[in-house]
């Protein structure tokens, strides 16, 4: 009698195209903007803190019982997506009628049918709404990642799929911004993949005398705040200071170790400087906030990944860029954000794998 109740109350609570309702306390979401830099956006979705407390799934136990409806599914999806009422995906019109045996909606004036999944990273796929959202809660809130052959076993889809499932995910979690860093902002650079004394003769061959094998990545953080990440070409000084530059507002201080090729950065910056090689701190002069982020980050990629094809670490650095700009949050929060950004946003397998050019979101 319990589960029926509260399914009810659901049913009543959540309908396609209104909003969410419960107390007085409410906590903001960001909104999606064209699909892209749901982070630094205004919120238009809203949702009650009391209704959370009693009824949104806060654990991956509730959220897997709770998204095994698909009526519940549907509504969250919508709600999330369509804050003011449903709006048809490919003529944008308002007038809808939502067939409840099959969870669609059909345009009016288009007279086309149309999921939630229609116009987001989900599109055209087979797999049911509950595994899409229990792989989100998974990869959205596990510290350490969670590799393809673990969502194979758990979620029952094939290797191959959860795979490139887990890739669409990332792509989603993908958050570019306008907006500059500024303030306290630490720099620094690393190298990702496998001891050139580990590799086999046969690859080693194809490196050259001053190749490592490894891919330069940089990381900058803001203090209390975001970090941003990105695979560079090298560590060289045009390198570095270009994307300095591109992501750190002029005037802020910003912190390196002692790399020659971040000389110059005090001609348009506050630079400080750390020599590792004498101390990790002197004052507020230290890069320990990024060499955390660059830990947690190594430690996914040897603990849970193990081998990362560099045509692809692009997407792990913003994977786990992503949970670290919402470790405040709590579990669901980080699903909800991870949810939003789903829309607006398209990868195919062909895309995926690099026979056709990515579309830029």
């Amino acid at each position: 009698m319990a589960s029926t109740s509260f399914k009810a109350a659901n049913a009543a609570r959540f309908k396609p195209g209104g909003s969410f309702t419960g107390g007085n306390s409410r906590v903001e979401l960001p909104a999606i903007v064209n699909g892209n830099y749901i982070l630094d956006s205004p919120a238009r979705f809203l949702y009650c803190s009391s209704t959370m407390k009693n009824e949104f799934p806060k654990t991956l136990q509730q959220a897997i019982i709770y998204f095994s409806d698909a009526e519940n599914c549907t509504n969250f999806l919508s709600q999330l997506r369509w804050p003011e009422g449903v709006e048809c995906p490919n003529c944008d019109g308002r007038e809808v009628s939502y067939l409840s045996t099959r969870c669609l909606w059909k345009c009016k004036a288009c007279k086309k049918q149309f999921s939630v999944k229609v116009g987001s990273i989900m599109e055209d796929s087979p797999i049911g709404l509950d595994k899409w959202l229990a792989a989100i809660w998974l990869i959205a809130n596990a510290k350490n990642g969670i590799s393809s052959m673990e969502i194979h076993r758990s979620l029952g889809v094939t290797q191959k799929s959860a795979w490139f499932l887990l890739h669409r995910i990332r792509k989603a979690m993908q958050n570019g911004s306008f907006v500059k860093l500024s303030g306290h902002v630490e720099v620094d650079e690393t190298y990702i993949g496998g001891k050139a004394r580990n590799m086999h003769i046969s690859k080693r061959k194809h490196l050259g005398s001053r190749d490592t094998g490894k891919i330069a990545v940089m990381g900058l953080l803001e203090r209390h705040g975001k970090v941003r990440t990105m695979v560079i070409e090298g560590t060289k000084r045009g390198h570095l200071h270009s994307q300095v530059a591109k992501h750190v507002e002029s005037g802020s201080n910003v912190y390196t170790d002692a790399l020659r090729s971040y000389n110059e950065l005090g001609q348009e910056f506050i630079h400080g400087v750390i020599n590792h090689a004498e101390r990790y701190v002197d004052g507020l002069i230290h890069t320990n906030g990024i060499e955390n982020f660059w830990s947690l980050l190594k430690r996914s990629i040897k603990g849970t990944y193990v081998s990362v094809e560099p045509f692809h670490l692009f997407r792990y650095l913003d994977e786990q860029a992503f949970r670290f700009n919402t470790r405040k949050g709590t579990d669901a929060d980080r699903f909800v954000k991870a949810v939003a950004a789903l829309t607006g946003k398209r990868l195919t397998y062909e895309e995926l794998i690099g026979k056709k050019t990515e579309t830029a979101h």
